[in-house]
């Protein structure tokens, strides 16, 4: 039995790309083209709310907070448009034009059919591995927000949690309400 091959391209390739030009939701993940799919209206939403909440935040801190499809570039063979994403005054991130380069300082994505498997994955490592200091998984079906943090380069799990429940945020040095994702 013979496997498929995989052929990887590295990001300058990637940008010549004819699919680069012609889709919003694009993505390199580990040397491969992603192209996202229409989300769900609930979708859209947590991602509304997030982003609010933490531009919300960002305007008090003098942070910054992105939606897709802004592009993080974290190396030749992975650039990513996470769902919503955090920058805190003293980032380490350099803002060009199209893209930041760097790790964020949160990130969030909101599971989808086609993305959970990047999502828990491959991006998780990456994140890891890039040195992104907080990472949550929002899963709309069940309302939960998954929190990690980084410890020594390695992620550690903070918890799921759901409902009423809080966490704190070190990048955002905030107490977060889990019910002010979910408001739709």
């Amino acid at each position: 039995m013979t496997l498929p091959i995989k052929i990887r391209i590295l990001a300058r390739e990637y940008y010549q790309l004819s699919d680069y030009e012609e889709h919003d939701f694009i993505q390199l993940i580990d040397g491969e083209v992603m192209i996202g799919r229409s989300l769900t209206l609930k979708h859209q939403a947590i991602v509304r709310d997030l982003l609010l909440l933490l531009g919300l935040i960002a305007r008090e801190t003098g942070g910054t907070a992105f939606t897709a499809p802004t592009e993080v570039y974290l190396d030749v063979h992975n650039v990513y448009e996470p769902d919503v994403l955090y920058l805190t005054p003293d980032t380490e991130c350099r803002l060009e034009e199209k893209r930041i380069v760097g790790a964020p300082d949160l990130v969030v994505e909101v599971l989808s059919p086609s993305t959970a498997k990047y999502d828990r994955q491959e991006k998780y490592e990456a994140y890891q591995q890039y040195g992104v200091n907080e990472y949550w998984i929002v899963d709309p079906v069940h309302e939960v927000v998954e929190v990690w943090q980084l410890e020594n380069k390695r992620f550690k799990r903070m918890g799921a949690f759901a409902n009423n429940d809080v966490f704190e945020s070190r990048p955002l040095a905030v107490i977060v309400n889990v019910k002010d994702t979910f408001t739709a």
